[in-house]
């Protein structure tokens, strides 16, 4: 093998590794977002754990925190917590994304 072919794989390796670290940063940040929001909603501590799950999983629905964001506003709003707005949540969702990241350094 040469050199390049060595440089190649070692930026494949590293790119994959990137690649993982965002999933795991995004769908803690988005456990965070639901445990968040499910304080707001009053849950008890099994059913915002529950909630969370559920958070992550319509993150995985489509690409994009749409789905995560539409899927928080629409149960704030079942629950008539019309205090917190669209505006609210993409906070909340930019300050969890830094935890999360902050965390996945730390962890590597």
């Amino acid at each position: 093998m040469t050199t390049f072919d060595d440089r190649v794989q070692a930026f494949e390796a590293k790119f994959a590794h990137d690649l993982d670290l965002r999933f795991q940063a995004r769908a803690r940040c988005n456990k965070l977002l639901g445990l968040w929001a499910a304080n707001i909603l009053n849950l008890n501590d099994a059913q915002a754990e529950s909630y969370a799950s559920d958070v992550v999983t319509a993150d995985l629905q489509h690409p994009g925190h749409d789905d995560v964001l539409n899927k928080i506003l629409a149960d704030l709003q079942a629950k008539n917590q019309t205090q917190i707005t669209a505006d609210d949540i993409k906070e909340q969702m930019t300050a969890f994304m830094t935890e999360a990241c902050a965390e996945m350094l730390e962890t590597t």
